[in-house]
């Protein structure tokens, strides 16, 4: 049996044995090469069992997961900052938003004016030629635009705008002949804020002459049953103002004058016109009616845009009429030959309770010059 440091195979031939070579420990036969087995411990077997690296392996799978939640978080912090910063915007900009005033509602006046003599008749062109009204413009051509400059917080194509649409009511609720003798009232009210339409529609359908709900405070119309146009050329005159009432809204003012060429129509002259003057309609004649209306407009700035207004007041004086007549619905004019009357408005108590009597009556200037001397035909 060999020792402990001899090599498998026995002592090689022609070496010294023993202990006395001082060379056995480090030289090898071949036979001893071929036998040895070497192995290399990587570190992780030479650190031993209980070694926890240092850094844990990481799966592209979970890279890419944390790559994507740090986008998303810092997107929703992105959201978040410019939600905040809009709301803070909002109620802490430094310009104030005008407050929106409500629609007021329209408050009316009619005043009739009686004639002192007999209503003078003839053509409408004599009366026209013989009357005050001779030089007036006709129709919407009588409803001029006044030069205008920027105001405060309007500009002057703003107050241009107001203006235009004002002369559009006038047109439509003093010029329209549809309106005029009892047709659609559809077009005055697309021009009125939504805040006045339902004092408007009740206006037209039970008239009151409370100062409310009188038609005629919103328009000019005739009773169809017993008045006709002699004459579609209305002559107007009057002026066109606009003031700034407040950083969102102006205030236009309208007072003009219209003229009108009335005649009966034939149910009048065959039933007898139904109003409260004296005497006979002339056959055939024309007779001239006088209003004159003055008006307050509040347009704000979503008006503008929507192409409406506020009428917040109306006052309008109209003759020839019997002072007994309230035109609350429709205007009845006394036509070529009749009289006032010596019919006045009933007398007024302060001391009596209940509604006030708040009639007038005025009396009407010469509408014309004495009637031409040739016959009515």
């Amino acid at each position: 049996m060999t020792g402990p440091g001899d090599p498998p195979e026995g002592t090689p031939d022609g070496a010294s044995g023993g202990g006395e070579d001082e060379y056995r420990s480090v030289v090898f036969d071949e036979s001893f090469v071929r036998a040895a087995r070497l192995q290399e411990f990587s570190a992780d077997e030479r650190l031993g069992d209980q070694h926890s690296p240092a850094v844990k392996p990481r799966h592209r799978w979970l890279l890419r997961a944390a790559g994507g939640s740090r986008q998303a978080i810092l997107l929703v912090l992105l959201i978040v900052l410019a939600f905040g910063t809009a709301v803070y915007m909002g109620v802490r900009h430094p310009y104030k938003t005008p407050d929106t005033v409500p629609a007021q509602p329209l408050r009316s006046a009619a005043v009739p004016l009686a004639p002192s003599g007999a209503v003078p008749g003839a053509t409408p062109e004599d009366l026209f030629t013989h009357s005050p009204a001779k030089n007036f413009r006709i129709g919407a051509a009588g409803i001029s635009l006044p030069t205008v400059a920027r105001s405060e917080h309007f500009s002057d194509g703003q107050i241009v705008s107001a203006l235009t649409l004002a002369k559009d009511y006038l047109v439509r609720s003093s010029l329209d002949p549809a309106t005029l003798t009892g047709g659609s009232v559809r077009p005055v009210r697309l021009l009125l804020d939504t805040g006045q339409l339902d004092q408007f529609d009740r206006s037209m359908t039970h008239p009151d002459d409370n100062g409310r709900y009188a038609a005629t405070g919103w328009l000019v119309r005739f009773d169809p049953r017993q008045i006709r146009l002699a004459d579609r050329d209305v002559r107007v005159n009057g002026t066109l103002a606009a003031t700034e009432l407040s950083a969102d809204a102006l205030d236009v003012t309208a007072d003009y004058t219209f003229v009108y060429a009335v005649r009966p129509t034939d149910q009048a002259l065959k039933n007898g016109p139904a109003d409260h003057g004296v005497g006979k309609v002339t056959p055939g004649a024309a007779s001239l009616f006088t209003v004159r209306r003055e008006m307050h407009f509040r347009i704000n700035r979503d008006d503008l845009a929507d192409h409406r207004l506020e009428v917040l007041q109306s006052n309008l004086q109209a003759g020839p009429l019997a002072c007994s007549s309230q035109p609350a619905d429709t205007l009845r004019p006394l036509l070529a030959g009749q009289r006032a009357g010596d019919g006045r408005p009933a007398s007024t108590d302060p001391y009596a309770r209940g509604r006030a009597n708040a009639s007038l009556c005025g009396e009407l200037a010469a509408t014309a010059e004495p009637a031409p001397a040739h016959p009515i035909r």
